[in-house]
């Protein structure tokens, strides 16, 4: 197993963006410090972390657990620096972030691949000079009638989307995540990817 792996949630900074569609990723990772108790307590690189041990049945393994603040479009100039700093493989990093082209409420496990017009990935691959990192894409659905895209990802989710699908997808986004640190992207992917 790796030495340290690296969980990056994408988001916008700041308390006018925390409860947005597009800031999945962050709050997937609060989540996730909150459970496994990992007090995102440090800064560095532009990025606010945490770092600790997450046990699951007798086994343990080092996180880093990582929110950029640059901005979800400039994601990798906070993300390619720490992977640098702490030695992390881009295939020991698992980059949670909001996708337009899944239905809400959809998780997708994924090895590698394009952007696939997701900003702060692009940023994270231009700025790593890889595409090996795993993503954990979480499905946040099309705006409704003629809606921008870029006003609709800077939505908060309503009361009702909260209770019935996102409050449950961020802790099935937490359980996908213990799979992946233990038993790697492939079994998380054939456990999560329904």
């Amino acid at each position: 197993m790796a030495e340290i792996k690296m969980i990056v949630g994408l988001g916008n900074p700041g308390p006018r963006y925390a409860k947005n569609r597009h800031n999945i990723g962050f709050q997937c990772v609060d989540l996730f410090s909150e459970r496994h108790q990992i007090p995102l307590d440090k800064m560095q690189h532009r990025a606010r972390l945490g770092s600790g041990w997450v046990q699951d049945n007798g086994r343990r393994q080092r996180v880093l657990l990582v929110k950029p603040l640059t901005y979800m479009n400039a994601s990798g100039e906070a993300v390619a620096p720490l992977a640098r700093y702490y030695r992390i493989a881009p295939e020991e990093i698992l980059v949670i972030h909001d996708d337009l082209d899944l239905e809400a409420g959809r998780l997708r496990l994924r090895r590698n691949g394009s952007s696939g017009g997701q900003r702060g990935v692009q940023s994270i691959i231009n700025q790593l000079g890889s595409q090996d990192f795993h993503r954990a894409r979480v499905g946040i659905g099309r705006p409704p009638g003629r809606m921008d895209p870029a006003a609709y990802v800077l939505q908060d989710f309503s009361p009702q989307e909260e209770a019935e699908i996102f409050g449950p997808l961020r802790v099935t986004v937490c359980d996908a995540v213990v799979c992946w640190l233990f038993e790697g992207i492939e079994a998380a992917m054939n456990r999560f990817n329904r």
